[in-house]
This record gives structure tokens, sequence and C-alpha cells, in this order.
């Protein structure tokens, strides 16, 4: 039965049995309701008025992975804000507010004569200059070296590298100790060049002195039988009026007479000398691989030659027996024998190095009277020098130890000789030391010495040896710098005379240097072989300066003239100022800059020292 009734307000009831409850069921719902709101009035009045008050108030913050409140969100970004406000009023205070900057100090003495010893190298270039070489009164010369004069078939272009002197002859022998040196010393301190702002510069004067190197053999070859030892002549013996580098005195720009080229075919002490510039060369150029294994490429060609084809390249009556005569080849041996192992990393060269027999040749046993000192002729000193450095950085052992312990004890001894203490070599009244035993030109030796000195105290210091024996007495390290900086002091002006022995360096120098280029004034006119004889005999100063040309130096008393034609006290060589220049740089800046301990082992593998031979059987 449906059920219907009337809505009180006019309209129909209706009520479905789905919606109907029962009056049990509608009081327990409302028990419910009554409940729910007891328990909140209840709360209400635990809490309290003023904590249910807060409790309304109290807001959130949603983050997405974290819910803070308000408050805490609010005082967070403030602080920030206030932070960063803070900074960036910090920030604008210093960059605003005047400060004084401290300047860096002005280079020391050594590091402004190295730019100015570095130029006379460009003023020593021969053939077609690049446009950068800064020196005004110089320009392209001798262009056909080579072309005519050789006898070689191989040998066709001998245009470039360096004239030796104050002439225009081009010595391989000394160049390429020239380059040797440079090139050590740029292993060995190339962060000072660095920061005198002259590495590229020495590299450039490297190469250019290695790329000539390259000309004077065929260097594609792994074997050869001759090279070119010489460019240009020099001999004036008996009254001889030959038109050649020696006679005449001319510009290398006006030169128009054949130069003659002097070859080789058992020249060990050449081929061994050319071999250790090229490779000492390639570890400077490592950066450029196909350069450096070029000139890797060239040094061991060399080297095999100056093995296979024993001979003095100086033979009696030549042409350089007179000027630049080798005493013998051992101590290149030695010496050649250390840098290609450097450069290559093969154990046979350092075995040939540390030969008991060769080092006997050379010398490495006995004293005499130039024991000790490093020129072009002699590199023993040298060679010690550099091999002392293996056997205190990667220390090989068996079989190498004996004879370079032996080598390092030398090293010491040298060292020793060096000193002030000792007698092994007089100094004169000014202090400078007789290496040459006062004999003529002695300047040349004293910047080799000062080199080695500075360099094995650099050695020790990398090495932390504070210093070593001479006999009972330990001395440190600190002598043999002080030793290096009086004498290269002494060169560049502290001496009786108070001159400065490198052109362009202070206000006191030579100004008669006897050198043909800077004595001939560049006027365009065109003096011949003998027309340039007035310009060699005048009185008058050099119209052009030589700067950083180191000249021969002054006799056993300190005394000096500055006479043209006096080549024993005014004449530069390329030689001479290679030590110069590693002197210095080994001198300039920073003292604990130091060397470059790793550069040069770059090439050499990791070493794993040979157990040695088992000892004989006893027998009773």
């Amino acid at each position: 039965m449906s059920m219907y009734g009337r809505d009180p307000w006019g309209g129909p009831l209706e009520i479905h049995a789905t919606d109907s409850a029962t009056d049990d069921d509608r009081s327990r719902n409302l028990q419910e309701l009554d409940r729910a709101a007891l328990d909140e009035t209840q709360q209400s009045w635990l809490l309290g008025a003023g904590e249910q008050k807060n409790k309304k108030k109290k807001k959130y913050v949603d983050l997405g992975c974290i819910i803070v409140s308000r408050k805490i969100f609010l005082w967070t970004v403030g602080t920030l804000v206030a932070c960063a406000l803070l900074a960036g009023l910090i920030t604008l205070i210093v960059k605003t507010v005047p400060r004084h900057h401290h300047k860096q100090g002005p280079p020391d003495n050594y590091t402004l004569a190295l730019h100015k010893a570095l130029l006379f190298f460009n003023a020593q270039k021969s053939g077609k200059l690049p446009r950068h070489n800064n020196v005004s009164w110089r320009g392209n010369s001798c262009l056909q070296d080579g072309k005519t004069g050789a006898t070689s078939s191989v040998i066709k272009d001998l245009v470039g590298g360096y004239y030796d002197a104050g002439d225009a002859i081009k010595f391989n022998f000394p160049a390429s100790f020239a380059m040797t040196m440079l090139s050590w010393s740029v292993i060995e301190y190339s962060a000072k060049y660095e920061a005198a702002g002259e590495l590229a510069h020495v590299k450039d004067i490297i190469k250019w002195g290695t790329d000539y190197l390259l000309k004077t053999f065929n260097n594609s070859a792994d074997t050869i039988n001759t090279l070119a030892a010489q460019v240009g002549s020099g001999d004036t013996s008996g009254g001889s009026t030959t038109h050649n580098d020696h006679y005449c005195w001319m510009r290398p720009e006006d030169i128009d007479y054949q130069r003659t080229v002097s070859e080789c075919h058992g020249c060990s002490d050449l081929a061994a000398e050319m071999a250790a510039a090229l490779a000492a060369a390639s570890i400077v150029f490592k950066d450029n691989r196909a350069y450096s294994q070029k000139l890797v490429h060239g040094a061991t060609t060399l080297f095999k030659f100056s093995r296979n084809q024993r001979g003095r390249y100086s033979a009696t009556g030549s042409d350089a027996a007179k000027f630049y005569n080798s005493t013998s080849y051992w101590d290149e041996f030695v010496w050649g024998g250390a840098w290609m192992y450097y450069a290559t990393g093969n154990s046979s060269y350092l075995k040939l190095a540390t030969t008991p027999g060769i080092a006997k040749h050379a010398g490495a046993f006995w004293g005499g009277p130039d024991y000790g000192v490093l020129s072009w002729d002699n590199k023993l000193a040298g060679a010690q020098v550099l091999l002392s450095r293996l056997r205190l950085f990667l220390s090989p052992g068996y079989p190498y130890e004996e004879i370079l312990s032996t080598f390092h004890n030398q090293t010491g001894i040298i060292m020793c000789s060096y000193l002030p203490i000792f007698t092994s070599f007089n100094r004169t009244k000014g202090g400078l030391i007789q290496l040459n035993h006062g004999r003529p030109q002695p300047l040349q030796y004293v910047v080799n010495a000062a080199f080695l000195a500075a360099l094995y105290s650099d050695y020790l210091d990398a090495a932390d040896t504070p210093g070593w024996y001479c006999g009972p007495n330990f001395y440190s390290t600190n002598v043999l710098r002080d030793f290096a900086k009086t004498q290269m002091d002494y060169i560049l002006g502290k001496n009786p005379r108070k001159m400065s022995y490198v052109v362009g360096f202070g206000n006191h120098y030579p100004k008669h240097v006897h050198h043909r280029g800077a004595s001939i004034p560049k006027n365009k006119i065109k003096y011949n072989c003998v027309g340039g004889w007035k310009w060699r005999d005048t009185p008058k100063p050099n119209p052009n300066t030589i700067v950083g040309a180191m000249v021969a130096g002054p006799d056993k008393h300190d005394g000096f003239h500055d006479v043209r034609t006096n080549y024993n006290y005014t004449e530069p060589t390329i030689a001479g100022n290679a030590g110069l220049v590693a002197a210095l740089v080994a001198l300039s800046g920073d003292k604990s800059t130091g060397i470059d301990k790793n550069t040069i082992f770059s090439a050499v593998p990791p070493m794993f020292p040979t157990a040695p031979p088992p000892p004989a059987p006893w027998k009773p």
C-alpha cells in the first residue's frame, strides 16, 4: 500500500520505504551528534579561551615537499633577504673605496741583463732575417751559403745559422755547444724564462740554430758519412791577402766574395756535440711532436756517425784547428751520450756515457790544470753535473751506480774548487776567478762555472740536501749560489773598473767592440773588403750598439783595453753569450722557483734496477 500524505506547506509528501527509520535509529543518531558536540565543548573548556583562539588563527605554508608554519617561513625568507642586502652593501663598499695597490718590485739585475744578453743572438743571425728580429742595423746576408763552395752532393743549402763572433764565419762546433747550453737552461728554468717574458724568444733563438744544424747533413738518412763543419774561412797566416772573413772588414750584408764550406768525414767530437744540441732541443720542443721527433732522428744519425767514423774534426792544418781546436772527442761521447739518453730513454746511451773506459779517456779520474772548466772544447764538467742529476733524482742503481757515484763525487770536488777558500784557481784582486789561468778571454769560462754552481745548488735544494762536503768541512748550498753571484756581479759592473762587460747594461760598458757589423754604419754605402778597414781602425765608438754582447773580458790584473783591434779584450762570441744567458736565468727572479725536476726525464721509462750478479762461490 502506498503511503501518501499532505505536506503541511501545501505540497504532497511522499515517504519511501528506504528513507524511513525507526525511532530507535533516530534516537541513536541524535545521541552520536550530541556526543561529538560534547567532546568539542569539553576540549574548548580544557584548552582555555586564549589557546583556542591561537589555534584557530595559526596557519601553515605548503612548500610541496614540506609544510611549515607561516611564521617560520617569513622569518627564514627575511633573514636571507637581509643577508643578501648586507653582502651587496659590503661588495659595494669594497669596490668603491679607493685602495693602495702594491706594485711589483723592479726586476733584478740578472733579469735586466738577461733581456739584453738574448738580443745578442738576434744580431748574430745569418740568412734571411725574420721581421721581428729587433736589430735595426742588421739585414739579410750570405744567402748563397752552401750553394757554391760545397763539394757534397747532399749539402746544397747552408743559409741561416749564427755568425760565431765579430766575423762572419759559421763554426758548427762552438755553435752546437751554444745551442746545447741554451736548451739546458730552458729545460731547467722554463718557469723563470716565462716570468721574465723571454721563453718564446729563447726558444726562437734555439730553433734558428737547430734548423741550421739540420741542414749541415742528410738529416733524413739513418746513416751518413759526411757533414758540413764550417762555412767561411779566416786563415790569414803568411800575410795572405785572400779575401775571407778575417782579412776583410765588411758588414755581412755586403759580403761579395765566395765563402768556402769545410766538410768532415771523421769528426767524432763535432758530430757528438751536434747530436747533444739536437737531443737537448728535442726536449725543449717536446710539445711540438713532429719537430721534436725530427730532432731526435737527426741526433741519432749524428751520434751513430760520431761512433762509427772516429776522429777529431780539427785535424792538423785545418782552418778550425787555428780557432776552435778540439783536444779530444771522449768528453763529447759522455756529454752526447747523456743527452741522447734523456732525449730517447734508450738505456744503451746511458750505458755508453757511464762506461768507465770512456770516462777515463775523458779525464774523469784525474785532475789537471783545466779540470772542472766547462767550455766549447771540454764538456766533461757539464756531463758530470748532468749525470749527477740522474743519480740525485732517479737513482738507477746497478749497473750504473758505481760510475754515477764517481761522477757525483767529482762534481762535489769541482764545486769545492770554485770556492775562494781553495787554491785550485787564482783570483784577480777584484775577485774574478781565473779558470783559464790568466790566459786571454776569461769571461766565457766564468759564466759557465757560475751556471754550473747555481744549477748544482738548485739540484741539491730540490733533492732536500742542505749542502755537500769538501773534505771534512760541510758547505751550504747558499755558498755555491754566492760564488755564482759574485762572479756575475763582477761581469755586470762590480769590479775595480766599475765597467759592465755586457754591452748596453749599465752606464759604462765597452764602446769599441770587435765586431764588423756593429762598427760599420748602415748608411747605404757598401764598403768593400779593405774599404772597411777605416772603421776597424778608427778610435771612434761603434756607430751601432750590439746590445747584450759579453766581450772577452779583462786580464789577470783586472785591466781592460776598450780597443776594437784587440779581440782578446773586446770580441764577443755566441758560445760565451750562451753561458751568460744560462747563468743569468739561473740567478734571476725568485730563488724559490727552483728547477723543473721532471721535464728532462719525460722520455725516460720507469727504472727497475737490475740485481747485481751473485758473488763468486767461496773456495777454501
